[in-house]
């Protein structure tokens, strides 16, 4: 339904790590080669970034939304040479049946220092709703956007503000939305800190190079042998130093 990628590292242009290689995000909204479901992300596209960090904490994120593909913003990919982060989340959208295509619900979400982006569909999204989605966190303003990603977002930013574990925080809204709704749970967050993924029911990748930083994303950006698939059921942590891959649970 969607695609969908995280970084961290060394500081990169948004243009570099969405546009340069051979099978870029950008490639994939048109021509994705491990999407099982939907063939187009055409929706529109998002992609949140964390200015540089000032103090031991960084800084809320940045964000640049549209209700177009990526491939129509001429704009934005010009402007892309010149943002440079070093944690970065961005999504091209498919979006569900049922639901527009309105910028409203192109991802990645916001809440405080948290970013979310969530590759999947709900069976049941009016269930997902109601086991999920109430009440909603003050101050995330998207987790009250009409998509079935919402609830899954409101819970996990509920969850997160009130332990501050973005790991687990992610673990317990599969776990829970898996309660109320078969479905496609992939989710990825970052707190500017770590990033963190969900496998639960589509592909996640995640590629770690010497002095480049490290990635999860629904499918490689190139051929090179430094990508490894995540197991289906995992959720997996990467922060400057390792990465780790753990069951859901």
């Amino acid at each position: 339904m969607c695609r969908h990628l995280a970084y961290l590292g060394p500081p990169r242009s948004l243009r570099a790590l969405l546009y340069a290689a051979p099978h870029s995000l950008h490639v994939q909204s048109w021509a994705p080669r491990h999407q099982r479901y939907g063939t187009v992300n055409a929706d529109g596209f998002g992609v949140g970034w964390y200015p540089e960090a000032v103090g031991p904490r960084a800084p809320e994120p940045l964000r640049y939304r549209r209700a177009m593909p990526i491939w129509g913003d001429a704009s934005f990919a010009d402007a892309a040479r010149a943002i440079v982060s070093g944690c970065v989340v961005a999504a091209v959208r498919d979006a569900t049946v049922g639901f527009g295509s309105e910028e409203s619900g192109a991802q990645p979400f916001r809440a405080d220092r948290l970013l979310f982006s969530h590759n999947g569909a709900a069976k049941d999204d009016e269930a997902l709703h109601a086991g999920l989605g109430h009440p909603a966190p003050p101050g995330a303003l998207d987790a009250r956007a009409p998509v079935d990603s919402a609830p899954l977002f409101a819970h996990a930013v509920r969850s997160w503000r009130s332990s501050g574990d973005l790991v687990g925080a992610l673990a317990e809204t599969v776990r829970r939305a898996r309660e109320h709704s078969e479905g496609r749970y992939n989710l990825l967050a970052s707190d500017g800190e770590a990033i963190v993924g969900t496998t639960a029911g589509d592909t996640l990748f995640t590629s770690r190079r010497p002095g480049e930083g490290v990635l999860l994303a629904s499918e490689p950006f190139d051929d090179g042998p430094d990508w490894h698939r995540i197991p289906e059921d995992s959720v997996v942590v990467a922060d400057h130093e390792r990465t780790e891959i753990r069951p859901l649970g």
